[in-house]
């Protein structure tokens, strides 16, 4: 798979899981938390392609997310929680990719990670969205839809982000 295809790829896979989770995905918010599938993809990207592809990967999707309607938030926040998610998951790739129950794991330290980063961070800059009495609450929240929706969305996420063999052509 050349590099440009499998950049289309990932842009792709990237946008459609924005545009699913800001457009879609309210009419099953719990406590106004959805799926972060965007996060998801973050992971499968480190995971399948290296830290160096998922921190590209989170900046983006995370900057899209920021940057998404109905956002109320200081840009940049989710860029910062996913590039952390995706040095994360870079680092424990081996294991996660060898094992489901590892790939899950990291999926929930993932969603920890950069849910917990987003909140703070909200606190920090004085965006004081979710009271700080109800932040731990959302945060297992989010990790409980995250971990719940990984195994329908993880695999199909890492076959379609897998390096292929490059094919020559026969002459």
């Amino acid at each position: 798979m050349s590099v440009l295809y499998r950049t289309l790829v990932l842009a792709a896979v990237v946008v459609l899981a924005v545009v699913a989770q800001v457009a879609v995905l309210p009419v099953v918010a719990v406590n106004g938390v959805v799926p972060n599938l965007a996060l998801l993809v973050v992971v499968a990207a480190a995971l399948v392609r290296g830290p160096e592809v998922g921190v590209a990967v989170g900046f983006t999707a995370g900057m899209l997310l920021d940057l998404a309607p109905p956002a109320e938030h200081v840009a940049g926040r989710w860029a910062l929680a996913f590039v952390l998610a995706a040095i994360l998951a870079g680092r424990v790739r081996g294991d996660a990719r060898e094992s489901p129950l590892a790939a899950l794991a990291t999926v929930g330290a993932c969603s920890f990670v950069a849910t917990s980063v987003f909140a703070l961070s909200g606190q920090v800059l004085g965006d004081h969205a979710v009271p700080v009495g109800q932040m731990i609450g959302v945060v297992f929240l989010a990790l409980l839809w995250d971990v719940v929706v990984a195994p329908l969305v993880l695999p199909v996420l890492m076959r379609l982000l897998e390096r292929s063999p490059a094919r020559e052509l026969a002459v």
